[in-house]
């Protein structure tokens, strides 16, 4: 009945694979006291820099219990290091997106909340429309995760309703340290010399603690201020929808800039900033006060970004 054994021959593919396999099976055991002997002489570095701190601080008359609570305090304790800048991701575009954008949009977020912590300064991070598809997203497949963020606003309301929120925060006790690079200098926007019309949002009425970020914008920016919100606008949409984030800007009647990415990046190609790496490159500047670097730490080389007069 040509019933046969059924088994078909192995392809040298499958073969890789499989010897691939056993070789990570077989070298298992070796790996786990590689890793146990690795922890152990981590450990005892640390003993070893502990004690040479506590003599240290017995040689210059100081307590060296204060320098162990030091050593032993938790790393998120030290890391939380507050600025009274606010980062808005507004996320009230579901209805130009498709499943796959919200998917990825949904991933830019936890980014952006995962860059901001990690970074020397941290903003005042707020997501808002938050809700609908995204939401269910972030409640269901990503198991609510969120609920134990810090430090981050996500609120249903728009992002005008974020930025009084945020104001609130910077005008409180929290609001954070007046580092050098938000010091007050000269004029933080200038309309490009190229622009032939006049910035289109009316001087009277506008937010002035207010700046969307959208590339359709006249203006460049030139530094970060203290008290002022700057909003992302959180859209996926492979550029179907253009001017989206400057019209609602407009409507609101809040001010716009773009990031100078142009006056400091010479791109092979043309390049769109995702939603977490706008966050990337305004908590860079916040440690450097230097766009070039902060562009040259987030854009991929791949893209082929180099500083401009840089030597090739």
């Amino acid at each position: 009945d040509g019933d046969g054994d059924g088994s078909k021959p192995i392809s040298k593919n499958q073969l890789k694979r499989l010897r691939r396999q056993q070789a990570w099976e077989d070298t298992k055991e070796s790996r786990k006291i590689k890793r146990k002997e690795k922890r152990h002489e981590k450990q005892a570095r640390k003993r070893t820099e502990l004690e040479e701190k506590l003599e240290a601080a017995k040689a210059a008359g100081l307590d060296p219990e204060e320098v162990r609570k030091e050593a032993f305090k938790p790393v998120r304790e030290k890391r939380h290091n507050p600025v009274p800048v606010a980062f808005i991701i507004d996320c009230d575009f579901e209805r130009y997106m498709r499943d796959n954008e919200i998917i990825s949009l949904s991933s830019q977020v936890v980014r952006s909340y995962s860059m901001n912590k990690m970074a020397k300064y941290q903003a005042h991070l707020f997501v808002s429309g938050f809700g609908g598809k995204m939401k269910e997203r972030f409640e269901n497949v990503l198991a609510s995760n969120h609920k134990k963020w810090r430090h981050v606003q996500l609120i249903e309301g728009d992002f005008v309703e974020a930025a009084r929120l945020a104001a609130d925060v910077m005008a409180g006790q929290g609001a954070g340290e007046m580092i050098d690079v938000l010091k007050p200098v000269k004029k933080e926007l200038k309309e490009e010399e190229t622009s032939a019309a006049p910035e289109p949002e009316p001087e009277e009425g506008v937010d002035r603690s207010i700046v969307y970020l959208t590339s359709d914008s006249p203006y460049t920016l030139e530094r970060l201020e203290p008290n002022t919100s700057y909003v992302i606008g959180g859209i996926v949409d492979r550029n179907r929808e253009k001017g989206l984030c400057y019209k609602r800007a407009v409507e609101n009647k809040v001010r716009t800039a773009k990031l100078p990415i142009g006056e400091y990046m010479a791109m092979q190609s043309r390049f769109v900033l995702t939603t977490n790496q706008v966050v990337e490159i305004m908590a860079k500047w916040l440690e450097c006060g230097d766009w070039g670097e902060a562009f040259l730490h987030v854009i991929p080389q791949r893209k082929g970004g180099v500083l401009k007069g840089a030597n090739s």
